[in-house]
């Protein structure tokens, strides 16, 4: 219950903090760049604090991706992670945190608390970015683990993603239940309801990605040399 509550707070709390300081942006100033700068921010220092705060507890994953590519692992491994029963409750409470959360910032900023977000993110381009995007999270999050440099993770994670917003075309959702939660928002960060279906594939696709590069890059028997 604890893990479940863990997974569900974090990531209402997430989605609050992208979508809340993309409405406050939006509303301090017409720059679209200041805009994206205020609300990736914003996101960076949210992020590394709740990962921080709820990763002893749950593992701080707040993503389905994460979660699903965590019990793969685990199954095919034999080591220690998520459970199928696990996965069964982390990605309900995720889903269900991401709503809660856009209601959340809506709320917070007098916006209606449910409209459909009317912003279009089907084009080819910004779903390779998704793969791009997902992928590197895969491989930082399950490089680290190999190892043994998970402490880092709050910053780690949280960089990544500040820079993600960036470097990709899609301004690295990365997040299924998050693509989820920002169709409740026709504010700054939402994406239409038409557009998530391709933005949830490109991410399971990264997904995949990233775990085939992890199983390249930190081979067992050569990660131990390279810490050391």
């Amino acid at each position: 219950m604890s893990k479940a509550a863990a997974e569900l707070l974090g990531t209402a709390l997430l989605v609050a903090i992208v979508i809340g300081s993309g409405i406050q942006a939006t509303e301090l100033t017409t720059d679209v760049g200041v805009q994206l700068l205020a609300n990736s921010i914003a996101t960076v220092f949210g992020l590394g604090i709740l990962i921080l705060l709820l990763g002893p507890v749950s593992g701080a994953h707040f993503n389905p991706v994460v979660t699903l590519a965590e019990w793969w692992t685990a199954r095919r491994g034999g080591g220690a992670g998520v459970t199928a029963r696990e996965v069964a409750v982390y990605v309900p409470a995720q889903i269900v945190g991401a709503i809660a959360g856009a209601i959340l910032a809506d709320a917070m900023f007098g916006e209606p608390l449910v409209e459909w977000s009317t912003h279009d993110r089907s084009a080819g381009h910004l779903l390779l970015g998704e793969v791009v995007a997902t992928a590197g999270l895969i491989l930082l999050i399950f490089g680290l683990a190999r190892t043994d440099r998970l402490r880092y993770a709050p910053v780690a994670v949280a960089s990544y993603i500040g820079a993600a917003y960036w470097f990709t075309s899609s301004t690295s959702f990365a997040n299924p239940a998050v693509t989820i939660g920002r169709t409740f928002s026709d504010t700054f960060a939402g994406i239409a309801p038409g557009s998530v279906a391709g933005f949830i594939g490109a991410q399971l696709v990264g997904g995949v990605v990233g775990l085939a590069l992890v199983a390249v890059v930190f081979r067992p028997g050569r990660t131990a040399g390279a810490a050391n």
